[in-house]
C-alpha cells in the first residue's frame, strides 16, 4: 500500500508508519495528521480516500478523526491487515466565477468589503432564473456549506449542524431582512448570488478568490467531486460522541 501524509508538523508518531509504508503522491489512501484544518487541506490536495487521524496537541478537535496518532499502532496493523472500509462522507461544494470552477470542502463565504454588502439571492432550473428572497438583503453577507463545512464557520454563525448528505445550507451574516433564517436546498438546486450594492469579498475553503462589486455574480451547488474518508475496522465515533470529546478537550487548561 502506497500513502501519502499530509500533516500539521512532523509528530513523532509517524516515524511508525513511514517504516511501515511508502510514501507517493499517486498514493492509495492520503493521511490528514492533525485538526480539522488538515484534514481539509488534505480534502484539497487529494482526490482519494483520506484517513483524518488527530493529534495529542491541546486544543485540537479533530471532528472528523475517529482516532488520534496515539494509536498508531492499531493504524499501521489496520491498514496492513487491510481492516477498514472506504465511504463516501459528503460532497464537495462547486463554486463558478469569473468563468472558473473551484470545489470547496469546507464552505464558500461572501463577507462584506466594507461595512456591508447588498445581495440578491436566486435558485437557477428547469431554464428559469427566479427569486429566492423577494427583496435585496444587506449585512455582513453569507456562507454557503454542506454536511463537513456545517460544524466550523457555519456553527459560529448560528447556523445548524447538518448530518445527512446530499443538501446544502446558506447562512447568513448579520443581514437585515424580515426573513434571515438559515435555509436548506436540495442536491439539484443551483444558487446564484448577485451583489447590487457596495462590495464583497468572495472565498472558499479560506482561499480569498477577489472582490465583487455590483452587477458581479457567483454560483454555488453540489459538486460531482466526493470527499471520500477511510474508517478503521471497529473504530468510530457517533455524533453524540464526538460532542462530548469536544466539550472535554474545550475544557482542559
Amino acid at each position: 500500500m502506497r500513502i501519502k501524509i499530509i500533516a500539521k508538523k512532523e509528530y513523532e508518531g509517524l516515524k511508525a508508519i513511514r517504516k511501515n509504508f511508502s510514501e507517493s503522491d499517486d498514493a492509495d489512501i492520503c493521511l490528514a495528521v492533525g485538526g480539522d484544518g488538515t484534514f481539509i487541506r488534505a480534502a484539497r490536495e487529494f482526490d482519494g480516500p483520506i484517513l483524518p487521524i488527530r493529534c495529542s496537541e491541546n486544543g485540537s478537535v479533530g471532528y472528523y478523526s475517529d482516532i488520534s496518532l496515539d494509536d498508531v499502532d492499531t493504524i499501521v496493523k489496520s491498514l496492513k491487515g487491510r481492516q477498514y472500509s472506504i465511504e463516501k462522507l459528503a460532497d464537495k461544494i462547486e463554486l463558478a466565477y469569473a468563468g472558473r470552477r473551484y470545489h470547496a470542502v469546507n464552505e464558500i463565504v461572501m463577507n462584506n468589503a466594507l461595512e456591508e454588502v447588498g445581495f440578491r439571492i436566486y435558485e437557477l432550473g428547469g431554464g428559469r432564473r427566479r427569486r429566492l428572497y423577494p427583496y435585496t438583503m444587506s449585512g455582513d453577507g453569507l456562507l454557503v456549506t454542506g454536511l463537513v463545512g456545517s460544524t466550523a464557520y457555519n456553527k459560529s454563525a448560528g447556523g445548524p449542524i447538518i448530518l445527512s448528505t446530499g443538501v446544502l445550507c446558506i447562512t447568513f451574516l448579520n443581514v437585515d431582512g424580515p426573513y434571515r433564517n438559515p435555509i436548506i436546498v436540495g442536491s439539484d438546486s443551483i444558487i446564484e448570488v448577485e451583489v447590487v450594492k457596495y462590495r464583497g469579498r468572495l472565498r472558499y475553503d479560506g482561499i480569498e478568490l477577489g472582490t465583487l462589486r455590483a452587477g458581479n455574480t457567483f454560483r454555488v451547488k453540489l459538486s460531482d467531486k466526493a470527499l471520500k474518508i477511510v474508517r478503521l475496522k471497529n473504530w468510530g465515533e457517533t455524533f453524540g460522541e464526538k460532542l462530548e470529546r469536544i466539550i472535554r478537550s474545550r475544557m482542559q487548561p
